[in-house]
Order: structure tokens, then C-alpha cells, then sequence
């Protein structure tokens, strides 16, 4: 005996098998090339991936959207945000632990829209129909959320792009996409903290030396967190002073960089260098493979934890030196781009240092900037510490 739940456009059945868990099965009708109606039917999967049959139809009605999309002039029936959702996560996220990141976007990416499509769009708007989402509603709606204004503003282009998506496959009423009418200011309410270099070298010196290694390296380098974890000591070119950015490290999983522009190589200043080497030598795990900032208490296997060290070492460190400034591993990357631009240096060398994807328009008439400048902007930045740095 088979149980079926009707479907607005189609039938979910749940059958019994002789081996194995039960399955869900949907079905439906559409034309075929000679334009007579034939049934086709798709296994959804079996009732331990969906225990429900609320949760079969969830994953019907996500699956229709597809169907539809290929069935031209077929009826649209609403769709809801939560189906919509799925549909992007399946075609667009792909699975969160998949190796292959060749193409597509970077884990640290789909992460962060996993996170804000299931914890802010889904839980407010799940339930909704595509149709009855109106701009000022979401609008209103991001008003009110406790979040910083750079937080809400990338809620609403995420929400964008999801609607974008809809459109494409044919899933929602209009070509209109009701977000594009949204406004939500992206400005910061106050200005993020600066160290001054009196501060970056009072740091300095209540750091052990692995952690004077790591922030020394990336106040003058201006790598990502992500990135600087997950530099290997192969990647540390100390003969020709480059690194190899080449992966990233995002919730200790190892991936490609956001960008092209991200894996190009980035100078090494000789006296980081020589502090780097340094840390080489006194570092437990020291071979080409070794991370260069590996885990002690994981022996050696994953790097360490940003956020582990910053809580645990950085600010504590910096309390010691008497900073009363909000420190994360971005302020050193902040700080490397105002003290480059304090220098005077040419803002496309700056662009190139910090590996920015994009350039704006005013970027754009000045000149690819040579190696040997980008080597004597940062090298600029590494003397404001030398001379005070123990």
C-alpha cells in the first residue's frame, strides 16, 4: 500500500520497498516533444533523509522549480522562499564539503551565504510566497535587526541574488526583482580602530615569537586571516622573498583563495623575512609541508585557530602594552593599507599590495604596477618598526 499527499502541481508518494527503507517519489505530467501529456516521476529519496511528509514536499516543491524552468509556457504555482532557498543551495552553493572549488565560489563564500539564506532570509521569510515579498517589508524588516550596517546591506544583496536566481528559472511571477528597490546603507557608524606604530611595536614586544611572527608578517604583507593560516613553509620563497598565496583557510577547511588576483605572489620584506625565518627554525613542525603557524596541540596536522589566538594571545598582549584599541586580525590589514597610503604611495601599487578583485574607476587609469615598487612600498612600512623593534 502506497500513501500520496497531493501537491499543487503533482503528487509526493511514499512506497514501501521489499528491501531497505521506505522512498518518497514525485510525479507529474508535462508535455513531451509531440506535445502529448506523459507522466514522469523522480525519486525524492528515502524516509530517513525525509521523515516527513511535510519534509518531501519541501523538497518537491524546491524540485518543481526545475521543473518548470524546463517546461516552457508550463503553470506557474507559488513558490515559497524556503523552496527557493534549496533550489540556490543545490545549483548555485553546491555541497558545502565538496573538494572540487576550481569553479564556482570559495567555501568562505557559500559559507557565509549558507549562513545568512538559513539563519536570517529562511527564518523570516521562509514561509512566504516569492509573490508577497514586497521591497518595503524587507526594508523595514533589516531596519530592525540588531546588526552592524555592512551586516544588513550584505543580507540584502545576498536576498538579491536569490531573487535573481528565481528569475532566471522562471520561478517567480515577474521579471522584477522586488530587492534591486531596497535601500540599506552600507556606511559604518563609527570608524574601525587603527594601531599607530608606537602601538604596533609595543605589541610586539609582549608577543611570544610565534605570534610576533604572525602579526609582523601580516601588518606588512596585508594577507587575510584566512590566508595567513594557511600559508605553508613551501610557500615561503626566502631566495627571491615572495610568498605563494595559494589557499586559504576558512573553519579549518582547506580552499582556494576568494580570487585570482588573491593567489598572485606577494613580496616579502628582508627583515620580516629574516623574523619569519627565524620562527622556522624554533618552530616544532618546520618542513616544506608543515603549516607554517601549525597546531601544537593537534600535532602539527590542522593550523591554528585565528580566533583562538586572538583571544587567547593578541589581546591579552595587547591589554600588557596598554592598548585600549579593539583589535582583530583585519586591523592589521587596515592598518597596512593607511600606512601605505600615509607614505604616499601610489594608490594602484596599494590596490596590488592588498590583492583587491575589483578596482574602481579611478583605478583604473593608473599603470600595472612593477614588482620592485610594490617591494619598496611595503619595505617603507617594515622600517617604521625596525628601528624600534627589539
Amino acid at each position: 500500500m502506497s500513501q500520496r499527499a497531493r501537491f499543487q502541481q503533482g503528487m509526493v508518494y511514499r512506497v514501501k520497498r521489499k528491501q531497505g527503507p521506505d522512498c518518497w517519489i514525485f510525479r507529474w505530467r508535462e508535455e513531451d516533444v509531440t506535445g502529448k501529456r506523459v507522466r514522469r516521476k523522480v525519486t525524492l529519496g528515502t524516509v530517513k533523509e525525509y521523515p516527513t511528509e511535510a519534509s518531501a514536499l519541501k523538497a518537491a516543491e524546491s524540485l518543481r522549480i526545475t521543473i518548470n524552468a524546463e517546461q516552457s509556457g508550463s503553470p506557474q504555482q507559488p513558490v515559497s522562499v524556503s523552496a527557493l532557498i534549496d533550489h540556490f543551495e543545490e545549483h548555485e552553493l553546491g555541497p558545502i564539503e565538496g573538494d572540487d572549488e576550481e569553479e564556482g565560489r570559495a567555501y568562505s563564500t557559500r559559507s557565509t551565504y549558507r549562513d545568512i539564506l538559513d539563519f536570517h532570509v529562511r527564518k523570516k521569510w521562509g514561509k512566504c510566497k516569492l509573490r508577497d515579498v514586497r521591497s518595503v517589508a524587507v526594508e523595514k524588516w533589516l531596519r530592525k535587526l540588531k546588526l552592524a550596517r555592512g551586516s544588513k546591506a550584505k543580507i540584502r544583496s545576498i536576498m538579491s541574488v536569490l531573487f535573481n536566481h528565481a528569475i532566471r528559472h522562471e520561478a517567480a511571477v515577474s521579471d522584477i526583482n522586488p530587492i534591486t528597490m531596497v535601500r540599506q546603507s552600507a556606511k559604518r557608524m563609527k570608524t574601525p580602530d587603527i594601531l599607530e606604530v608606537s602601538e604596533l611595536v609595543a605589541l610586539f614586544d609582549q608577543l611570544s615569537h610565534r605570534d610576533r611572527a604572525m602579526a609582523l608578517l601580516d601588518v606588512v604583507t596585508g594577507l587575510r586571516r584566512s590566508e595567513l593560516i594557511g600559508l605553508k613553509w613551501k610557500d615561503v620563497d626566502f631566495e627571491q622573498l615572495e610568498l605563494a598565496v595559494t589557499r586559504s583557510v576558512y573553519r579549518q577547511r582547506v580552499g582556494r583563495c576568494k580570487t585570482e588576483i588573491s593567489r598572485k605572489p606577494v613580496p616579502l620584506d628582508p627583515w620580516v623575512a629574516e623574523e619569519l625565518l627565524s620562527w622556522k627554525r624554533a618552530a616544532p613542525y618546520n618542513q616544506p609541508e608543515d603549516w607554517a603557524f601549525a597546531s601544537t596541540r593537534m600535532r602539527g596536522k590542522p593550523p591554528y585557530s585565528p580566533g583562538s589566538l586572538l583571544k587567547r594571545c593578541i589581546r591579552p598582549a595587547a591589554e600588557r602594552a596598554k592598548i585600549t584599541k579593539h583589535i582583530g586580525w583585519h586591523t592589521f590589514r587596515r592598518t597596512f593599507s593607511t600606512l601605505l597610503k600615509a607614505n604616499g604611495e601610489d594608490i594602484k601599487v596599494v590596490q596590488e599590495l592588498l590583492r583587491h578583485a575589483t578596482v574602481k574607476m579611478t583605478l583604473e587609469v593608473y599603470a600595472q604596477a612593477v614588482t620592485p615598487a610594490k617591494r619598496k612600498a611595503q619595505s617603507k612600512v617594515a622600517e617604521l618598526f625596525k628601528a624600534g623593534a627589539k
